[in-house]
């Protein structure tokens, strides 16, 4: 039935599929003719007839539709389904470590509304849109198939599709096992990190994996170190701190939650005696260590988003210039920051300049070390911006004398 729906796009519009990007605005489109519904596959025509590709169309979003394919002739089937998954599966395995990774990182894979995470021999799955939700058991099968070619079993999927972002496609959030139930804390090793991560009831799809190479590159500045590990969420940052043979960790996170699941992995890696977390807000906890005169050989700032919005760029700005300020009169001379911003909106540009003002406010010299952003099995499309949003800085701390 949508099969022959025709959207035909106002003059001058389609910018950002012209770029190279996967997505049509409700306002960029003059026409639609023929029936359908939400969900559906349609085929996207430029104002003049020209064909720009196919992808599925939902009025409840914003963004109208998400194009699939350049390919108008192209079947969205089962046969096009194994293309992508296998080439997001391929590219994974050159790029990554695969133990635990993410398979599919939507628009980046070309699989628009759709997140697939492996932690061991766990697939943890994120439906965004209507459109691909359509595919989920299909994809979630395929991907299974293809993975049990390379000889890698996968006991158990979960789906994680509790994210807000639902709401705005006009779809209930939901989760829960897809097939047979299992235990879904599931243990996994990275950087030579143990971890248990809680697929069921951790942040997002459980564990941050991002960060993976960023968390590797801090073990060689963490040796013998004092370290400060500022919103510690699971541990991660703190755990490769400790197992690279830092004298003692200190991880500070506000979620009591959080701070269990840390201590639990601490335990794990036999960390404890040197890695120890607290409950605390950072933004409260920072001043008083200031205060009682503590400094530290290396301090790891990594918050949530300050910003989800543009509308909330400037108080994120504030909060971004606070917590730097204060992490880096923290620093020892010579020691070092790793500080980092996981927010889409808030750009390279800004969040370098937020740094250079934390700088001058603490009287403070950076050299920088290295500039990082998010793991390779999370790429960074260009013309899909929101696939680039983690920014990740290390500098060494100067005193300017």
């Amino acid at each position: 039935m949508g099969n022959h729906t025709i959207v035909t796009l106002k003059k001058g519009e389609g910018r950002t599929i012209k770029a190279g990007g996967l997505w049509i605005f409700d306002n960029e489109i003059e026409s639609i003719m023929g029936r359908f519904k939400n969900g559906d596959i349609v085929t996207v025509h430029d104002f003049d007839g020209y064909p720009m590709g196919r992808g599925y169309i939902n009025q409840n979003s914003k963004i109208r539709i998400r194009l699939m394919t350049r390919n108008v002739h192209q079947e969205i089937d089962r046969d096009f389904l194994t293309m992508r998954l296998q080439n997001a599966w391929d590219y994974r395995k050159k790029t990554v470590d695969t133990d635990s990774c993410r398979i599919v990182f939507g628009d980046a894979d070309f699989l628009p509304g759709l997140v697939i995470d492996k932690f061991s021999d766990v697939l943890v799955v994120q439906s965004l849109a209507l459109g691909i939700d359509r595919f989920k058991e299909q994809i979630v099968e395929i991907l299974k198939e293809i993975l049990k070619a390379d000889g890698i079993w996968i006991r158990g999927v979960y789906e994680r599709s509790d994210a807000k972002e639902r709401k705005k496609e006009g779809m209930e959030r939901i989760k829960g096992f897809i097939g047979d139930e299992f235990d879904t804390k599931v243990p996994i090793v990275e950087n030579g990190v143990k971890y248990i991560v809680d697929v069921k009831d951790g942040q997002k799809t459980g564990f941050f994996l991002d960060q993976k190479y960023n968390r590797l590159a801090m073990q060689k500045l963490c040796k013998d170190a004092k370290v400060l590990d500022c919103f510690t969420h699971t541990g991660s940052f703190a755990l490769n701190a400790g197992i690279a043979g830092a004298k003692s960790v200190l991880g500070v996170d506000a979620s009591e939650f959080a701070v269990a699941q840390a201590s639990q992995n601490a335990e794990l890696n036999d960390l404890s005696d040197r890695v120890r977390f607290e409950c605390h807000d950072v933004f409260e906890l920072l001043p008083e260590l200031e205060k009682s005169g503590e400094t530290y050989d290396v301090v790891i700032l990594d918050p949530p988003a300050f910003t989800k919005s543009r509308n909330t760029m400037k108080n994120a700005m504030k909060g971004y210039r606070e917590i730097n300020m204060r992490g880096l009169k923290l620093v020892k001379d010579g020691g070092y920051l790793a500080t980092c911003s996981c927010s889409h909106f808030m750009d390279y540009e800004n969040f370098t300049k937020v740094i250079g003002q934390a700088a001058r406010s603490a009287h403070k010299r950076l050299r920088q070390v290295e500039f990082r952003t998010q793991s390779p099995d999370h790429p960074i499309l260009w013309a899909a911006d929101e696939s680039y949003y983690l920014k990740f800085y290390i500098f060494q701390v100067c005193e300017e004398k």
